[in-house]
């Protein structure tokens, strides 16, 4: 069997399923260009906006959280593209030419006003773009300047905007929702009734990333103040895959899934929950465009093993599995078993267990028991032991 990586979404071929998303590594037709020639299926570029929206942006703006060296989380409060429109019409035209099997999605954000946001998409729309991403969503920028910092947040406005967008082009128009709301399944509905023909989840998580303890300044420090900010890399990766599994159960529209993907495997997780392709941003400004040529791998050795012969076998695999807790099997329990050749004998299991409520475990000349009356099979003490030692098993 011969697998394939390539997809169609939305009318849409991609020669795989790897687009870099709306940021900074999408911010210059050359980087684009050298990111296309690594392999990346395709880019949807960085927001462009009416040429009339003053930008200004505060420096430094970016920070980042770190575990055992390794970044983990990123925070930035980077605006939007400071190109001109006409810079971007050019820049696709070049593209298209130089690589006509690449995907090319302008990502648009304007005022909360009609003219300006069709303008915008006529302008675009005369290029060989291939679709347009709705960028209603910022957890920090230029509310003052009427752009639409939050539409994200209110069903109702996302699905004007968009109407308005499908009123002036043929083309498939994906809405980027955010995941800064109570019920992101309510605006993904509210989009597709309103014409979308796809969906990008998700934007970047609002948040602040902490505080020096040394000097008492926030640790994003613009001159002694700072501004709460856009959070995504690995940490956020669990909230995009549970909005993505959201959005699946209530649309069958295609999803661009992102947030927190750094590996083949973080893709392939995406896809499971529901994505139709995915995007990349954090992982690339950290170590390259590079990192290309192992997703590819990765990727396509994975499906080989699996037997699928393309993504769409793959697609929304896990979505059934994932219910209310009302619909959880609540029997038979799960009790740890213990493989003693492996336990160090360090405790932990025990500490952990007593003085989280159940009090199930004991260290016995030196092997640990487990006290069915007592367990509730929470799994607490397979998660802690720093050995392994300890799984879920069953009556």
């Amino acid at each position: 069997m011969v697998t394939t990586l390539h997809t169609n979404i939305s009318g849409i071929n991609f020669e795989n399923p790897f687009l870099l998303s709306s940021a900074p590594p999408t911010a210059l037709i050359e980087n684009i260009d050298k990111a296309f020639a690594l392999g990346w299926g395709g880019a949807v570029l960085k927001t462009i906006t009416p040429d009339d929206l003053e930008l200004h942006e505060a420096s430094p703006r970016y920070t980042v959280l770190k575990e055992n060296k390794r970044i983990i989380g990123f925070q930035n409060i980077e605006l939007l593209s400071h190109q001109t429109v006409q810079y971007w019409c050019d820049g696709i035209k070049f593209l298209k030419q130089k690589y006509p099997h690449k995907v090319i999605i302008a990502n648009i954000m304007a005022p909360i006003n009609k003219i300006t946001w069709q303008t915008l998409v006529r302008t675009l729309d005369q290029t060989p773009v291939d679709g347009f991403e709705l960028g209603l969503s910022c957890p920090h920028g230029i509310l003052e300047k009427g752009a639409p910092l939050a539409v994200s947040t209110d069903a109702q406005m996302s699905a004007q905007i968009t109407s308005w967008v499908k009123e002036v082009t043929q083309k498939p128009v994906f809405v980027k929702l955010s995941p800064n709301v109570t019920d992101i399944a309510q605006i993904a509905r509210a989009v597709e009734n309103a014409g979308a023909d796809g969906l990008s989840a998700i934007d970047t998580v609002a948040g602040f990333m902490g505080i020096n303890l040394d000097t008492l300044c926030p640790k994003l420090n613009v001159q002694g103040k700072t501004a709460f900010g856009g959070c995504s890399g690995p940490m956020v990766r669990p909230i995009g895959l549970r909005c993505v599994a959201q959005i699946r159960q209530a649309s069958a529209l295609p999803i661009l899934g992102q947030g927190g993907i750094s590996s083949w495997q973080d893709a392939a997780q995406y896809i499971a929950a529901g994505s139709d392709a995915v995007q990349v941003c954090t992982e690339v400004m950290l170590n390259g465009y590079k990192i290309i040529g192992p997703m590819l791998k990765g990727l396509q050795t994975y499906l080989e093993n699996k037997g699928f012969a393309d993504i769409s076998a793959l697609k929304n695999k896990a979505v059934a599995q994932i219910c209310s807790h009302e619909d959880l099997p609540k029997k038979p329990l799960a009790y740890p078993q213990v493989n003693h050749e492996a336990c160090t004998r360090c405790g932990k299991c025990v500490m952990c267990c007593e003085e989280s409520e159940h009090q199930a475990l004991q260290l016995t000349d030196g092997y640990i028991t487990v006290d069915k009356t007592r367990c509730v099979g929470c799994g607490l003490c397979g998660l802690v032991c720093p050995a392994s030692a300890i799984h879920a098993g069953s009556n």
